[in-house]
């Protein structure tokens, strides 16, 4: 405290001193020069930001201290920069913005917009599980039986839910009506994957009105089924 007293005594004396090549002093300048030009100090105080270059993931996501932040899905496999504060990620794709987030803390978690996803993937979003088997419990028990089979027996839920709109684009085409009609062979044959349902449609077994019987415990028949009597 002494010292910085002492040497704003010395500053003031300094800044009196009269320039000996030019007229006035270093205060007369600063006051015919610079106050003119000065301006309030911001309101929000300077951020720093970082950059780093990421490549985009086939998921359309990049990486950023751990967390998953998605970009527009046309940019897959191309590299973008990020700017990042301490509470926001831009980025920037041939030195455009295409993508901002409020920066998270959670490892291994994702933060997506939605515009950014395919309009496949978006049309996931729209639908739940229980809306999709009430959808089907419109068509018909059969339906909903093979959308709730969709849904229980998929190692991932995004691929029940490909499969259920499958399924809807299946009732669009062929109508409601041969939809059930197809479900309810495919619980017949007891085989109720989409690719089974849709093959159903393909060679008209839909429309046929006798179901296959099966015995309890049967395997559907099947040119690649070859029989216990195979083994022996």
């Amino acid at each position: 405290m002494e010292l910085n007293h002492a040497i704003a005594l010395l500053l003031n004396d300094l800044n009196a001193r009269a320039f000996k090549k030019l007229p006035g002093n270093r205060r007369s300048a600063f006051e015919q020069l610079d106050v003119p030009a000065l301006r309030p100090l911001p309101a929000k105080r300077f951020e720093l930001f970082r950059w780093k270059s990421a490549k985009v993931n086939v998921d359309y996501h990049v990486e950023f201290e751990g967390h998953f932040y998605s970009v527009p899905h046309t940019l897959v496999r191309t590299t973008v920069e990020l700017r990042a504060s301490d509470t926001l990620l831009e980025c920037y794709s041939s030195n455009q913005r295409v993508a901002c987030h409020a920066v998270s803390p959670k490892r291994g978690a994702h933060t997506t917009t939605p515009e950014h996803m395919p309009a496949s993937h978006r049309a996931h979003l729209e639908w739940t599980p229980q809306k999709l088997i009430d959808w089907g419990l419109r068509i018909g028990v059969s339906t909903a039986a093979v959308v709730t089979w969709q849904l229980e027996h998929r190692a991932h839920p995004e691929q029940g839910y490909r499969a259920c709109l499958g399924l809807q684009r299946l009732a669009r085409e062929y109508t409601p009506a041969r939809l059930e009609a197809a479900c309810t062979r495919a619980l017949a044959i007891r085989s109720l994957t989409y690719r089974s349902v849709a093959s159903i449609f393909k060679t008209g077994l839909d429309r046929q009105q006798n179901l296959p019987t099966m015995t309890p415990g049967a395997l559907p028949p099947h040119d690649n089924i070859r029989g216990s009597d195979y083994f022996h």
